[in-house]
C-alpha cells in the first residue's frame, strides 16, 4: 500500500488560536493524531470524527511511549496508507524532537511535511508584554535546555543579552548560580511563565538572584520557561494579556457543542478560561410526519414562528429533502431573538416581526397590534416548551400548528464530563445558562452541590425561574436576553 503522507504539526505555545491555518487544515483532514501532553487538547475537535487520537505523553519524567515508540507508531501508520498528523507543542524543530521524527520517516522513505508553529518564548513574549529583542536593551537572544547544565559552556551562554531557558525550572537555581559566578550582575532581571498563553498562565518576575526563592515559594511546577535580559523590565508597562477585564476567570459554558462557539470566543478574547460542558444534544424529532404534513401545505400559513435557531435549521433541511422549497412560503416570518433572526436573514429572507423582550411574553406583546383571529400559525419547536405563546395565540382565535423540529437530549459523555471537572482541581468561577433546559439537564447530570461557591449567569428571566426553583441563586442575569448581553453581565460583574 502507497505510504500516506506525515505532517509534523506545531500546535503553538497553549493558546489554541495560535496554530496556524496550515495546522489547521491539516488536522481537518487526518485520519490519525499522535499528541503531546503540551498540545491544546481543543485542538483535536478540528480532526473529523473518524479520526483515531493517541496520546503519547512526555511530561518530564513520564512518557507514555518512548521518543523511539513514537517514530516506529508513525511510521507503522503511515505504511497502513493513513493520514498522520504529529501535534507537538510549541514548534517541532525547536527542543520538540521533531529533527529525529522526521530522520525516522526520511529513513522509512516516508514523505512528510513540517508545519511550523508558535514557539513558546515567542508566545511567552507576547503575552507577558517582555519583548525577547528591543532596540534600547538588546540584539541577541540565546535559547538553550536547563536539562544538562555541566554540558553548556555558560561563559558564552550566560553573557547573552536575552536568555531564554527552556525546560530549567528545577535546576534554575544552579543555573542562576553558574550566570551570578560568570559575572552576570544579580539584579539582572529574570522571570518564569508557566502555561504561556493561555488564561491559567503563571508569571513570576524578579532578578537572577531572587527568582529561584520565589519559584521555590510559589512552588511552582513544570512547565515553565525562564527569561533572562534587561527586557523583563518591559512588563509591567507592556503586559496587555494578564490584564484582560476576565483574565484567570474560569467559565463553564453548558449550550449545545454546535452553539458554544460564539459564547466560548467572546470570553476566550476577554481572558477567560472557557471549560465547555454541553448538556445539550440537539437530535432530530422521533418522527417527521407531523412537520412533513405542515410543509406539504405551506402555501396555507399566514404566519410562520421561529422560536430558536435550531427551529430555523432543522425546518429548513426537512424543507430541502421535500419536493418542495422555499417558493412554497407566502407566510410572514416571526422571530423570537436576534440569533433566529440572523438564522431566517441567512436564507435571504425577510424578518416580519420581532419582538423588544426576546421571550414568550415579548413575542406575544409584539403580536397585540395584529390582527390574528383565523390565521393559520405555523411553529415548528423543540418537543420540550413553553405552552404560552401556542395557547395564547389560540386564545386570541388563531389556527396553531405545533410541530416537532428537533429534540434535545443530554450528551452520553455529560457525567464523566461533570466529573473532570468538578472534582478535580480548582472550581470554576462561573457557569453560564442559557436555557431551562441547559439548567436541568446540568442538574440531572451533576448535581446541586457542585455549584457551592459557583456564580451562576442567566441569560433571562425563564431560565432564572428554573434555577431558583432549583433552590440556587442567581448571580447575574443577562439583559437584553442575549449571548452578548450574557457576556456584558458576567464581565459587569467581574469588574465589581
Amino acid at each position: 500500500m502507497t505510504a500516506a503522507r506525515v505532517f509534523l504539526v506545531g500546535a503553538g505555545p497553549g493558546d489554541p488560536e495560535l496554530i496556524t491555518l496550515k495546522g489547521r487544515r491539516v488536522l481537518e483532514s487526518a485520519d490519525v493524531i499522535l499528541y503531546d501532553h503540551l498540545a491544546p487538547v481543543s485542538l483535536l475537535d478540528l480532526a473529523p470524527p473518524h479520526a483515531e487520537r493517541i496520546y503519547v505523553g512526555k511530561k518530564k519524567a513520564i512518557h507514555e511511549f518512548s521518543q523511539a515508540e513514537i517514530c516506529a507508531m508513525l511510521v507503522k501508520h503511515a505504511l497502513r496508507g493513513l493520514t498522520v498528523v504529529r501535534l507537538k507543542g510549541g514548534d517541532p524543530y525547536i527542543f520538540g524532537r521533531g529533527g529525529e521524527e522526521a530522520e525516522a520517516l526520511a529513513d522509512a522513505g516516508i514523505p512528510f511535511e513540517v508545519v511550523p508553529g508558535v514557539p513558546s518564548p515567542l508566545g511567552i513574549a507576547a503575552y507577558t508584554g517582555v519583548p525577547l529583542t528591543h532596540r534600547d536593551h538588546t540584539s541577541v537572544v540565546t535559547f538553550v535546555t536547563g536539562h544538562a547544565i555541566s554540558q553548556i559552556d555558560w561563559d558564552k551562554v550566560g553573557a547573552a543579552e536575552t536568555l531564554v531557558i527552556f525546560m530549567g525550572l528545577t535546576n534554575f537555581p544552579q543555573i542562576a548560580a553558574e550566570i551570578i559566578a560568570r559575572g552576570r550582575p544579580p539584579e539582572t532581571p529574570a522571570m518564569a511563565v508557566r502555561w504561556g498563553t493561555r488564561p491559567d498562565q503563571e508569571t513570576l518576575a524578579g532578578t537572577l538572584a531572587s527568582l529561584p526563592g520565589l519559584i521555590a515559594q510559589r512552588r511552582m511546577k513544570p512547565p515553565a520557561t525562564i527569561i533572562v535580559g534587561e527586557v523583563v523590565r518591559l512588563r509591567e508597562k507592556l503586559n496587555w494579556y494578564e490584564r484582560l477585564p476576565l483574565f484567570g476567570s474560569r467559565v463553564v459554558v453548558t449550550r449545545a457543542r454546535s452553539q458554544s462557539g460564539d459564547l466560548s470566543a467572546r470570553l476566550h478574547s476577554l481572558g477567560a478560561d472557557v471549560i465547555e460542558f454541553p448538556t445539550i444534544e440537539i437530535r432530530p424529532p422521533v418522527d417527521w410526519s407531523p412537520m412533513d404534513n405542515a410543509i406539504a401545505n405551506l402555501s396555507a400559513y399566514d404566519w410562520l414562528i421561529f422560536t430558536s435557531a435550531n427551529g430555523v435549521r432543522y425546518f429548513v433541511e426537512r424543507l430541502e429533502g421535500s419536493p418542495r422549497d422555499l417558493r412554497s412560503l407566502r407566510a410572514r416570518i416571526c422571530t423570537i431573538g436576534p440569533a433566529t433572526r440572523r438564522a431566517v436573514e441567512s436564507l435571504h429572507l425577510k424578518v416580519d416581526l420581532m419582538p423588544e423582550e426576546y421571550v414568550a411574553e415579548g413575542l406575544l406583546q409584539a403580536f397585540k397590534p395584529h390582527e390574528i383571529a383565523g390565521k393559520r400559525m405555523l411553529l415548528p419547536r423543540a418537543a420540550v416548551a413553553r405552552d404560552l405563546v401556542p395557547a395564547e395565540l389560540t386564545r386570541r382565535g388563531a389556527r396553531v400548528d405545533v410541530v416537532e423540529a428537533y429534540r434535545t437530549a443530554i450528551p452520553e459523555d455529560a457525567a464523566a464530563r461533570a466529573q473532570a471537572i468538578f472534582s478535580s482541581g480548582r472550581k470554576p468561577d462561573w457557569i453560564t445558562f442559557t436555557s431551562s433546559s441547559t439548567v436541568k439537564n446540568f442538574l440531572e447530570t451533576a448535581g446541586r452541590d457542585v455549584l457551592d461557591g459557583v456564580q451562576i449567569a442567566s441569560i433571562g428571566p425563564v431560565t432564572s425561574a428554573t434555577i431558583r426553583k432549583h433552590g440556587l441563586e442567581v448571580t447575574a442575569e443577562a439583559s437584553p436576553f442575549t449571548v452578548d448581553g450574557l457576556v456584558e453581565v458576567v464581565l459587569a460583574y467581574s469588574r465589581h
